[in-house]
């Protein structure tokens, strides 16, 4: 009976530390913009991790790619949001955050993993220079074979995948808001 007791105290811990909402896709699905609506209208706090990498090293995201390569920018990304602890939030990641196996493990045990999913030629319409917008990308891939192998992870990672195809950011929002309220 006591290990019955124990077990149930710990699902309890976990449901209550599980209370964040964590957003991944591509750059440009609009993981920031809707994150900040989603959070006013949940009364949660925001939490845009790119902007948490940035403070941290006090260097603009497109800096430290350039200067720690695209595998350093990983291993701090990786770090950085396996080490956030924050609660009732909303958490925009960056795209590549799939790419960190204890960031997403972490990410997963606190929060809901949604999915934003949007199709290449919109994707292409939103993005202007991938380089300045601070995205991990190699110099010999395109933005086809970013998607392409990153479309994997985050279909592995999401609990939730809301396909924005059609829909402007009040269309996605309430898919979202739908979806999230009818698995509470």
């Amino acid at each position: 009976m006591r290990a019955g007791k124990t077990r149930f105290v710990e699902l309890e811990r976990c449901k209550d530390m599980k209370n964040n909402i964590v957003l991944i896709g591509m750059p440009g699905v609009g993981k920031s913009t809707i994150g900040v609506i989603l959070a006013k209208e949940l009364g949660y706090d925001f939490v845009d991790a790119d902007l948490v990498i940035q403070k941290k090293t006090g260097k603009l995201l497109k800096d430290i790619i350039a200067t720690e390569g695209i595998d350093g920018f990983r291993r701090i990304e990786n770090e950085v949001n396996a080490s956030l602890e924050v609660q009732h939030s909303v958490i925009a990641t960056g795209g590549s955050v799939i790419y960190g196996k204890e960031a997403m493990e972490h990410l997963s045990m606190i929060g809901e993993i949604v999915y934003l999913k949007l199709d290449l030629p919109h994707l292409e319409k939103r993005l202007g220079n991938l380089k300045c917008r601070g995205v991990v990308i190699r110099d010999d891939q395109t933005l086809a074979d970013l998607m392409n192998e990153r479309t994997p992870l985050y279909e592995k990672y999401a609990q939730y995948i809301i396909d924005e195809e059609g829909k402007d950011i009040e269309g996605t929002l309430e898919e979202l808001l739908v979806t999230l309220q009818s698995h509470e």
